[in-house]
């Protein structure tokens, strides 16, 4: 598996909530080896921009050679990308980094605010048991296409959606258990799904989110305490874009 740099075709674009938007691109050459968890780099078209914007894959279609990138506006490149319409092009690379690995157990899905979007790919992918977990500050979306792929229970921080409070929280109001957990999100979110695996016994990957530079693992911006030490630069760090984002929960420090 390579990742490629392509000059991706916009099939479709749509706004799903205040500020996030669902891309889809036609990109043949990353669609046909792309997994669940992984992601990619889209460039600005504004020379002034240098460094590529990194975004989730949220659904990988290899028949009809396109990705969807669900993704909410940060700044000015997701700004740009948020005006890109049907027939127009982007420069993108991927497919970056590792995805989840799929065990043979009973599974908890669980996404939080912009981490959501990409456990919608690996829902489809899970074929058996699963409870899907999803947290909300305010704001709803994807729910329908989650439900689409098994039992959702949703979190909001106003109580206005599920349970009041965090994933955590939802996981314990309706008694969610399972024997691997799979989960994205803030970090604070991440640390606290660390702590509970451990106390469960229960293997859990998390794929964190971070700020990127290049995307491919050369420049180091990106990386996070590890157990251990990385063989690249000999400290005991991660590069979260070549080594991640998926990691499993035991190998960093958050």
């Amino acid at each position: 598996m390579s990742a490629v740099k392509i000059n991706a075709r916009v099939i479709g674009q749509e706004i799903l909530a205040t500020d996030i938007y669902s891309l889809v691109l036609h990109a043949p050459e990353i669609a046909g080896q792309a997994v669940a968890g992984q992601f990619v780099s889209v460039y600005s078209g504004d020379g002034a921009r240098l460094l590529p914007r990194p975004i989730s894959l949220c659904g990988i279609d290899a028949e009809e050679g396109t990705i969807r990138l669900v993704y909410r506006i940060a700044g000015e490149g997701t700004r740009e990308f948020s005006c890109l319409k049907a027939g127009e092009h982007v420069e993108v690379m991927g497919p970056l980094g590792n995805g989840f690995t799929l065990r043979d157990k009973p599974a908890i899905l669980i996404g939080g605010g912009i981490g959501i979007p990409p456990m919608l790919q690996l829902a489809g992918e899970v074929k058996g048991e699963k409870k899907i977990v999803l947290g909300y500050r305010d704001e709803i979306f994807l729910t329908e296409e989650f439900e689409a792929c098994g039992q959702v229970y949703l979190a909001s921080e106003d109580g206005a959606y599920g349970v009041k409070g965090n994933v955590l929280d939802a996981i314990r109001e309706y008694g969610i258990q399972g024997g691997v957990i799979y989960a994205c999100g803030p970090t604070p979110m991440l640390r606290a799904i660390q702590a509970y695996a451990k106390e469960q016994g229960i293997e859990a990957q998390i794929s964190l989110e971070e700020k990127m530079a290049c995307g491919i693992g050369a420049c180091l911006a990106c990386v996070c305490r590890s157990q251990e030490q990385d063989p690249h630069s000999h400290v005991n760090n991660k590069r979260i874009c070549k080594d991640g984002p998926v990691f499993d929960a035991g190998e960093v420090v958050l």
